[in-house]
């Protein structure tokens, strides 16, 4: 008796089938890692989610061996059994993970997030996910996208919908081959009318998945029919046994080799491979090989291997862990104290093993052999499955009761601010920045100016240039300056109630303008619940990952004699975007926007040789040939997160600021001013976290924790204006820091929307600042 026997017979007496086979298990293992690590960290496993499409090769190869078993045993399949076992196989523990969802969801996610968790929970429940996610066009591969707590479950919907269907196409291909072949082909007729309809069905799958995503790529990545094929070359498998080998060489070379594909598409792909489309030949092709090669006989053997300990563990638990790490990924960012660092991370991963090991031992296994539901017919499972299915709308519906109201008032306040917002509100209750250009440094005003009216400019550099800069008084307009932009109404930063300051200008302002509203008192504009989700409308425009494609979006004049405005920066600067869309229609100018997420403006190469690294190094290039071909723009504005680790005065910080230099020399050279500011603060941790359970008083963050010392930036900035450039440096340090804190609240408004970028509602509140300095420097460019 050889090893294989011995090994299906321990199998068996454990409880498992005899026709088991182990190393699926360990293909199992690879396929949830695949996922897992590639959800924790996006970039360093950039193909990590072709992991699914090895479960569904996994899937429809041993869903179609069971089936046809059954056939060749019966001559039937009994559809009600077949379905039962698979509901008490996988709705208990999904249920579990929808149910811990739904509680995360009113409990811990901000009250912005709980239409689209709520909606997808009940996606989820009758395994629709998939489509629903279709439907919106959700980018899966998008770092920018808001990620419910149950996206995840687009994948267990698919194989839902192929366990439905699928029998019931074996069953009917049986049928026809029994009555219309079996007088040419005998037996084999049944078998060959089956093997035909997967062929087809696997055929017609692949060509539609691969126009579909030429077509429509995120839409693509979900629907049930461009997935088909993929279990539908596992389905062959089964059917067809000639297609698997038996010379031990040529087993094992051909298994390792389908390991091998699968890791070489796990750590090449990425968010801008087409997929699933012909890419995903690679790694279904590469699991068919590792299915087909099982043997085990030796401690080499493919099949040894991937059945040790260790794999097969990981293999048993797979289901589960695929279940619980998503959520626990989605709500870590939102539990006070706790981050997604390196450690975090890895904490979270044993986490979830744990959980997923319980889930199996206490969920899974015991309701799928629980007598009481395996000796009933399969009505009683079917009557569990719709009882679970209404509980969870039922609590669906009652968290819906409880928190809409607090959403719709919520989202109603925050409407209704943005529109007309009130007196010293966000950044107009002062002090203003501190504006650095060839005039000297002095205390910004929030002029409010006509749009493209040489008046217009010369009211903004007056407030600059010469002699002094003067704050205005009186009753004031909240960010009226920003609501005045084109029409010349208005007057000073806010009506602020504090002193006006004068400054040299060639010196530093010795003092800064405040403004008070006392019914601002105790107000947070967005709500905690809401300051995560209130970003810039138009995340097309923000170059995600390791895409390296210079996406340019355009706002505002089509006239070809409008002012011509960039924005050029990071995600730092995709948070200015709100005011900058506001400025170009107020003003008639035409905004273009250069944006990469993580990629600053910069010569300084990034010397990692990650995906993300050579991406950003490219994208920069990019901009480079992109600025060099069009014609001059009048001003542009750059914007970049501050790195702690790299203070000007570091050869780190040095090297930024020489490369923000150079790049800025790009369209300095050609006469256009570049304006640019200091970064804002950044915290440890998201301060909403802290405003949803603490006093706004006791969210703060030291000065000297939140602010860069002698920011490249700033550094850069001073030696492009010593050099003769045309920039503007703005410096709003004094507006988001006392002189010893830095604040979460800012005139009433939520200042940040995570760590480090700022609220789209705060972002609009500095908009006079910004018109008046983009302003000014027009007044100086070509």
């Amino acid at each position: 008796m050889n090893s294989t026997t011995t090994r299906g017979e321990t199998v068996a007496k454990r409880g498992a089938p005899a026709h088991f086979l182990p190393h699926v298990q360990g293909l199992r293992a690879i396929a949830v890692l695949l996922v897992v690590i590639y959800h924790f960290e996006p970039g360093r496993l950039t193909g990590g989610y072709i992991g699914v499409d090895v479960f569904f090769v996994i899937s429809g190869f041993l869903i179609t061996q069971q089936l046809s078993r059954e056939l060749e045993r019966t001559d039937r399949i009994k559809l009600p059994s077949f379905w039962a076992k698979r509901v008490r196989r996988l709705l208990p523990a999904a249920l579990l993970v929808l149910l811990f969802s739904l509680v995360a969801t009113f409990v811990i996610m901000p009250l912005s997030a709980i239409t689209e968790n709520l909606k997808e929970i009940l996606a989820s429940t009758f395994y629709v996910e998939n489509w629903a996610l279709a439907a919106n066009s959700v980018d899966y591969l998008a770092a920018s996208n808001d990620a419910s707590l149950v996206q995840h479950y687009w994948s267990l919907s698919l194989e839902e919908q192929f366990y439905v269907v699928w029998p019931i196409l074996l069953l009917g291909a049986s049928f026809f081959g029994v009555k219309r072949l079996a007088t040419k082909y005998g037996d084999r007729g049944r078998w060959n009318a089956m093997i035909a309809l997967v062929a087809v069905a696997t055929v017609i799958s692949f060509v539609l998945s691969v126009v579909a995503t030429n077509n429509d790529p995120a839409s693509a990545y979900f629907v049930t029919y461009t997935r088909v094929w993929e279990f539908g070359v596992g389905a062959l498998i089964a059917l067809i046994p000639r297609l698997r080998p038996t010379r031990a060489w040529f087993v094992n070379a051909l298994g390792y080799a389908g390991v091998l594909a699968i890791l070489i598409a796990g750590f090449t792909y990425d968010r801008n491979t087409p997929f699933p489309g012909y890419a995903a030949l690679v790694p279904v092709l590469g699991t068919a090989a590792v299915i087909v090669s099982h043997r085990s006989e030796r401690r080499f053997d493919i099949g040894r291997v991937l059945s040790m300990r260790v794999p097969r563990f990981f293999g048993d638990i797979s289901y589960s862990l695929y279940l619980w790490h998503w959520p626990l990924i989605v709500i870590a960012p939102f539990i006070p104290g706790w981050g997604l660092s390196i450690y975090n991370r890895v904490a979270l991963f044993v986490v979830a093993v744990v959980l997923a090991w319980l889930t199996k031992k206490f969920v899974e296994d015991p309701t799928r052999r629980w007598k009481f539901w395996t000796l009933r017919k399969p009505r009683a499972t079917f009557t569990f499955m719709l009882a679970g299915m209404a509980v969870m709308v039922l609590l669906v519906s009652s968290v819906w009761v409880v928190q809409q109201p607090k959403y719709d008032a919520a989202a109603s306040q925050l409407a209704s601010t943005v529109a007309d917002p009130p007196s010293c509100f966000g950044a107009a209750s002062g002090p203003g920045p501190e504006v650095t250009d060839s005039t000297g440094t002095y205390l910004g005003q929030a002029v409010p100016v006509v749009a493209a009216g040489a008046g217009a400019a010369a009211g903004a550099a007056a407030s600059s240039a010469g002699g002094s800069a003067s704050s205005g008084a009186g009753a004031g307009a909240g960010v009226g300056g920003a609501n005045a932009i084109g029409t010349g109404a208005g007057a000073g930063a806010a009506g602020a109630t504090g002193g006006a300051s004068t400054a040299s200008a060639g010196g530093s302002a010795a003092a800064a303008a405040t403004c008070s509203n006392a019914a601002l008192a105790g107000t947070i504009i967005p709500s905690p619940g809401f300051g995560n989700a209130d970003r810039p409308t138009n995340p097309e425009c923000l170059v995600t990952l390791n895409d390296s494609g210079l996406f340019a979006c355009h706002f505002g004049s089509t006239d070809p004699s409008a002012k011509r405005v960039a924005l050029i920066g990071d995600s730092h600067a995709y948070a200015l975007l709100a005011p900058f869309i506001q400025m170009a229609t107020g003003n008639g100018w035409a905004l273009t926007t250069y944006i990469k997420g993580g990629c600053p403006w910069n010569t300084d190469p990034l010397p990692g040789l990650d995906a993300f690294s050579r991406s950003c190094n490219e994208w920069r290039v990019n901009l480079t040939n992109e600025l060099a071909s069009v014609q001059p723009y009048n001003v542009v504005f750059t914007a970049a997160l501050a790195d702690a680790t790299a203070p000007g005065t570091s050869g780190a910080g040095q090297a930024l600021a020489t490369g923000f230099s150079d790049a800025w020399k790009q369209v300095t050279d050609k006469g256009t001013p570049v304006v640019t500011t200091v970064d804002n603060p950044a915290w440890t941790d998201d301060p909403n976290k802290c405003l949803r359970t603490s006093a706004e008083a006791d969210c703060v963050e030291p000065r000297a924790e939140g602010l860069v010392a002698d920011p490249p930036i700033a550094v850069a900035a001073k030696a492009s204006l010593a050099a003769g450039q045309k920039v503007t440096l703005l410096d709003f340090s004094s507006t988001f820091c006392t002189a010893t804190d830095c604040l979460a609240v800012i005139g009433g408004a939520n200042v940040y929307r995570d760590q480090d970028h700022l609220t789209n509602t705060f972002a609009t509140t500095l908009t006079p600042y910004l018109n008046a300095a983009l302003v000014t420097a027009m007044a100086t460019g070509p």
